[in-house]
């Protein structure tokens, strides 16, 4: 009877036995080998630290740097003028297209000459006649021929006859309009045959042989500027050119509260283009600062870009990042503690003014470690 027995429920014990060894190999939380992937240092990921109660960190101290001012500018030429005619007269030549690159005194539009030459020739006669007329007069002087008042006429003529000559020579000149310096024909407001009075605009004209980045400073850091500083831009067609400040707005502007800067650039062989958007990078004071991977930077409830540290109380505490210096190797924070210990893993899943477990990097596994000992004793 009791063989009868075992062998009716032989099925049972055996299922629950192998529920038993199912339960306690799951149970142990070891299913495999203590250094597969799963669990290795490389493998945590900052979830799991964070769920865990842990985050891993790293200490370091400042080092000292010199900061840089980074601020969005825009480069322009250094001179742009506005050329107009001097004079009356039709076009009939145009010395240079749009955009032609032009040196100083080279001809971008003649005017017909009419009478000009003319008028400068009977002037220039005119001058010789009163010339002779006032040499008659002094030498008559001399002899008491002459009175004063005959003398001084003769000078006052010879004077109007001088001023109608360089009257007539300037006109002339005129005729030209010319590049008052080495640049560029931006835009040109003629064509041949068209009538031009004095003072009509002809061409637009810009010195791109010097451009010039303008950014504006904040209060803050315009005492740090000084005219003759080097710095450097760095332009969106990612060129990076040097040139030293040139000037800076000795009053802030009313509505922004900021100062204008001006980064004076050379460029005497023309390849760069003027017009853009730049990034103006200016060396300021020497700070205590701290180098970290871009990647450590996070934002609070407010919006601000920082990274999060433990205190000495082994707080989380976040603090704002103050770039003082950007490079290949990293960003390098200024207004953190000489030395701090900075999370590394896990910042994004923990709170300012939480209590934490802090792991160094260089033992992850540790964390992991304390905590699941910590759940098996409760």
């Amino acid at each position: 009877m009791k063989h009868g027995n075992i062998n009716r429920y032989k099925s049972w014990l055996l299922s629950g036995g192998i529920i038993v060894v199912v339960s306690l190999w799951l149970l142990s939380g070891q299913p495999g080998d203590e250094n597969s992937p799963e669990t290795s240092a490389e493998n945590v990921s900052p979830a799991l630290i964070a769920a865990q109660g842990a985050v891993r960190v790293r200490a370091q101290s400042a080092e000292q740097v010199q900061r840089t001012i980074i601020v969005n500018g825009k480069t322009a030429p250094a001179r742009w003028v506005s050329l107009t005619a001097e004079t009356d007269g039709r076009v009939v030549v145009i010395g240079a297209d749009r955009g032609a690159s032009i040196e100083r005194g080279q001809i971008i539009v003649s005017l017909d000459e009419r009478d000009r030459k003319a008028r400068l020739l009977q002037a220039e006669a005119t001058v010789k006649q009163r010339k002779v007329e006032y040499e008659g007069r002094l030498k008559l002087k001399s002899e008491s021929y002459v009175s004063e008042a005959q003398l001084q006429e003769a000078v006052a003529l010879l004077e109007a006859a001088k001023t109608e000559l360089k009257r007539a020579e300037l006109d002339l000149g005129y005729m030209n309009i010319r590049a008052p310096f080495g640049g560029a024909l931006q835009s040109r407001a003629v064509e041949i045959g068209d009538f031009v009075k004095r003072g009509d605009p002809i061409a637009t004209y810009v010195d791109n042989r010097t451009i010039i980045v303008s950014a504006n400073l904040s209060e803050f850091d315009a005492r740090y500027v000084s005219v003759g500083d080097s710095a450097e831009a760095r332009l969106a067609t990612g060129e990076t050119v040097r040139g030293l400040i040139r000037y800076i707005a000795p009053v802030a502007d009313e509505a922004t509260r900021t100062f204008v800067v001006e980064l004076e650039i050379d460029n005497s062989d023309g390849e760069l283009r003027v017009g853009g958007t730049a990034e103006l990078r200016i060396p300021a004071e020497e700070v205590l600062a701290h180098r970290v991977a871009p990647s450590l930077l996070t934002l609070d409830d407010a919006g601000n870009v920082g990274v999060k540290i433990i205190d000495d109380n082994g707080l989380v505490k976040f603090v704002v990042a103050d770039i003082a210096l950007s490079s290949n190797d990293g960003i390098w924070l200024a207004g953190l503690p000489q030395d701090a210990t900075i999370i590394t893993v896990g910042q994004g899943y923990v709170e300012s003014g939480a209590l934490v477990h802090a792991v160094p990097e260089g033992d992850p596994k540790t964390a992991i470690a304390s905590h699941a000992g910590d759940e098996a004793d409760d």
